[in-house]
């Protein structure tokens, strides 16, 4: 199954809330305005963990700061989540390389990429 096959996940809702998809080649108008709002949502998410690190560091906020930074930093981890599973669904399955079906890294380490998890276990 190749990209194109399997519908993009927009980086939008429905008015009631329900997840947007869209069928296509990933070479039209809505799906060059869903990369821009990707990259602005990533952007922002940025912007938004720079100003935590900043209020949190200071140490003179207020609880109502509080709240409303972690409300924006909810919105923000939703927004990203939803980029990362859009993207992770349109990346290209690998064929099967024939081995034997053992998720477990082998050994040797052998000529996969390791995982940040992996790498450390």
């Amino acid at each position: 199954m190749s990209p194109t096959d399997t519908p993009r996940l927009l980086p939008w809702s429905s008015p009631d809330g329900k997840p947007c998809f869209l069928a296509g080649d990933g070479t039209g108008y809505v799906s060059r305005l869903a990369d821009q709002m990707e990259e602005a949502q990533l952007d922002s998410a940025a912007e938004l963990g720079e100003e935590a690190h900043r209020i949190l560091t200071g140490r003179a906020w207020t609880p109502g700061e509080i709240h409303l930074l972690a409300l924006e930093l909810a919105a923000s981890l939703a927004n990203v989540r939803r980029v990362a599973e859009s993207r992770g669904a349109r990346l290209p399955v690998p064929d099967d390389d024939g081995s034997d079906g053992d998720d477990a890294p082998d050994d040797e380490g052998g000529d996969r990429p390791r995982l940040p998890a992996e790498a450390f276990g």
